[in-house]
């Protein structure tokens, strides 16, 4: 096993401090006010592209904003055209790439999965999504919407509706704005759908207030942003279960009446049904726009990391428990069996280092 301070990855944004956040913002702000100015910076370096479920805008961002910083790309977009297809673990992939490699950006259906690729890589590693556990470059992307939409990221009410439990996104972006003053959350979710635990801990811990609402209607009035998110298919254990939550929120014009006339509508997208098309046509509507903002933070950040000479994060800071297994059949421990079992905590709940589950000691 390779050094757990190997390199200089991005798993979890609340890894890093709220300075380096910024500093990347403000990269962002340059690069999208002057992109010439970076067009050769990564001539000659390579990024590996590790998709395991599909996506657009994340892996094309990433390969736009490598291919404008002057480097190249190698990688796959779908596991059944790789090895992976054949049975290959993610160490054995991922050692592999990161070797081809000088930066590797992988996304996974699994909790946990890019911190365990990480675990042994050769070169930095930036999770591009893991299950519905973390997004930290779309936390990026909309704090950079943020900062140049409303022009401040403290003293917002933010409204978080639709797929709160396996919304990753919506984790990501919540555990970030907490870390500035005086946020307010309104949670906009059916009981099913509602923010895991450990998220409302975070919010709790930080002394920031938050609502749980049921209705979209009543809360869209008191919001200087409304982040919305579809109701994910593929997160639900069978077609009857997606379908009881399916269109529970739509936002259409009727409610955009009611809202703030500088509130903004961010979604990280794709959407189903959950905004009308009749909705695009409206200033607030920050979505498309939010996407180009991707681009040019995905930018600042394959730059930071390949020229950053920082001490690496370490990934793990809990310790081994060999016999304890993770509380959530979901976490990538469950199915790459080689994996050790670190956990953060002494007392008789750990909390699982690769997916933060809480888990009760065996």
């Amino acid at each position: 096993m390779s050094s757990i301070y190997n390199n200089l990855n991005l798993i979890d944004l609340n890894d890093f401090p709220v300075a380096w956040w910024e500093k990347l913002l403000e990269l962002g702000h340059e690069i999208r006010l002057r992109p010439g100015d970076y067009s050769e910076r990564c001539k000659g370096r390579i990024m590996g592209t590790l998709f395991y479920e599909p996506s657009t805008r994340t892996q094309m961002s990433f390969q736009t904003a490598m291919l404008r910083l002057g480097g190249t790309i190698i990688g796959f977009d779908n596991p059944a055209t790789s090895s992976v297809a054949k049975g290959e673990n993610i160490k054995d992939t991922t050692k592999i790439v990161s070797g081809y490699a000088d930066i590797m950006v992988m996304r996974h259906p699994v909790a946990g999965s890019v911190k365990a690729a990480a675990l042994t890589a050769d070169c930095p590693v930036i999770n591009a999504g893991d299950g519905g556990h973390l997004h930290p470059t779309q936390t990026l992307t909309d704090l950079l919407t943020l900062k140049e939409e409303k022009g401040r990221l403290d003293g917002l009410t933010i409204g978080f509706c639709g797929d709160l439990k396996n919304g990753r996104t919506v984790h990501s972006l919540i555990k970030a704005m907490s870390c500035f003053k005086d946020n307010k959350f309104v949670l906009i979710s059916t009981p099913e759908l509602a923010l895991p635990a450990y998220i409302k801990d975070v919010l709790s811990a930080g002394g920031h207030r938050y609502t749980e609402v049921a209705s979209l209607d009543d809360a869209v009035g008191m919001l200087d942003v409304l982040y919305m998110t579809r109701i994910q298919q593929e997160r639900f254990a069978s077609k009857e279960e997606y379908e009881k939550q399916k269109g529970c929120y739509i936002l259409d014009k009727k409610k955009m009446a009611k809202a703030k006339k500088d509130m903004i509508v961010l979604h990280p997208l794709p959407r189903v049904d959950e905004i009308a098309i009749e909705v695009d046509d409206d200033e607030r509507a920050m979505y498309f726009k939010q996407a180009k903002y991707g681009m040019y933070i995905r930018m600042a950040l394959i730059l930071t990391m390949l020229e950053s000479r920082d001490k690496p994060m370490p990934l793990i800071t809990g310790s081994l428990h060999p016999h304890q297994k993770c509380s959530n059949p979901g976490c990538i421990t469950h199915k790459e069996k080689y994996l050790p079992h670190y956990f953060r905590g002494k007392s008789t709940m750990l909390e699982c280092e690769y997916c933060d589950e809480r888990t009760l000691v065996e």
